[in-house]
């Protein structure tokens, strides 16, 4: 099997794994118990999360645990709406943004808010003249991601952070999911910020949320004693040493892995621009690690089988969007519905080889000469 979805999901390190099941087995007590196992689980607890502050350039009170981007999106989407309600309900996004962030605002839209989208560029980029013309003493939230997750677009963060200077009511939520461990990631001026380290090795079912120290929201959970009062539960101790593990590590393979990976890139897209129903989605401001292309008259989903028969894994779009559907994010950049019923994802990471690009490569000619031998 050759693996070309890192964008969905990555396999865990060892090292990671390790880390996780040496701290279950050291720290067995609950950190909020007044007993020695629960102080010593408090204090390691309490330095893994200095450590994980460091390393993020952020502030100890500023890190929240949760399950995974998805709570960490709805906590800070919900919370901000919630608390900031009485300056305004009016909202702005755009149609790139992940599930859980449209489906947090699909909900909030039946509660009397008005969510705006942001027009995109041709280039993908958020367009910072309809931003500022989006804009209103009531607008409460702006929530962009750092990168897309089926495109690979960054987005201009520092200027919209500039932009929204003149509009303290607003604040700013990035899912930087797609970007901690693949590029530099700075949180100045940003009020939230999600990640999960499921997409540079680490382990499922875990996430943070930065929240800027002093910025109050509604919590999601309410209920029981935590490391913060913006997210109840007993603290995961394990769980968050294999967090600082994963950032650690992806960290300091970041540079080598943005190098090799745009060679890979490159390498691709010289080699598909060959095909001529070959169309390149992912735009010059796209992130190495995720190539975007579709082929005319072949649906995404028909590709993808035809490569999974043949052992390559590739995603059709978001792994928690909607079946045999068209791209949104695609068809908010192209234009195309058609194209964006065409688009399939292929992302990479440090681990994909040299061989693995050309096997798939080999893999897809067949596929595509099959597909298309009667257009």
């Amino acid at each position: 099997m050759i693996y070309l979805d890192y964008a969905a999901n990555t396999p865990v390190n060892e090292d990671v794994l390790q880390v996780f099941c040496d701290y279950n087995r050291r720290f067995i007590g609950n950190p909020n118990s007044y007993h020695k196992a629960g102080y010593e689980a408090n204090q390691a607890m309490t330095q893994i999360t200095e450590q994980l502050a460091k390393k993020l350039n952020v502030k100890t009170s500023e890190i929240i645990y949760t399950s995974g981007a998805s709570e960490s999106n709805n906590t800070a989407i919900k919370g901000i709406a919630s608390t900031y309600r009485q300056k305004g309900k009016h909202i702005i996004t755009t149609v790139l943004e992940h599930s859980s962030i449209s489906g947090a605002f699909t909900s909030l839209q039946t509660q009397g808010y008005e969510i705006d989208l942001c027009d995109l560029q041709k280039d993908g980029r958020i367009d910072l003249d309809c931003l500022k013309d989006l804009l209103r003493k009531d607008t409460i939230m702006l929530a962009i991601s750092y990168v897309d997750s089926e495109m690979g677009i960054l987005q201009p963060i520092e200027e919209i952070i500039e932009i929204l200077k003149d509009y303290p009511n607003c604040h700013l939520h990035v899912d930087a999911t797609q970007a901690i461990g693949r590029i530099p990631v700075r949180f100045d001026g940003i009020d939230t910020m999600s990640f999960a380290p499921h997409k540079f090795f680490g382990i499922n079912g875990c996430g943070v949320l930065v929240k800027r120290e002093g910025f109050v929201i509604e919590p999601l959970i309410h209920g029981g004693v935590s490391t913060t009062m913006y997210r109840s539960g007993t603290p995961a101790v394990a769980m968050a040493a294999s967090i600082l593990e994963a950032v650690d590590g992806a960290m300091q393979r970041m540079d080598d892995q943005i190098v090799h990976v745009s060679k890979l890139n490159q390498h691709l897209r010289e080699k598909l621009s060959a095909y001529p129903l070959v169309r390149f989605n992912s735009t010059e401001y796209s992130v190495p690690h995720i190539l975007n292309l579709s082929v005319k008259g072949v649906k995404a989903s028909l590709m993808q089988e035809a490569l999974d028969q043949k052992g390559i894994c590739v995603s059709t779009k978001s792994a928690c969007s909607v079946k045999n559907s068209p791209s949104r994010a695609v068809y908010a950049v192209t234009k195309d519905k058609k194209n964006a019923m065409y688009s399939f994802r292929i992302s990479m990471s440090y681990q994909t080889t040299e061989n693995e690009i050309e096997e798939f490569l080999r893999c897809f000619d067949e596929c595509y000469q099959e597909l298309t031998k009667q257009q």
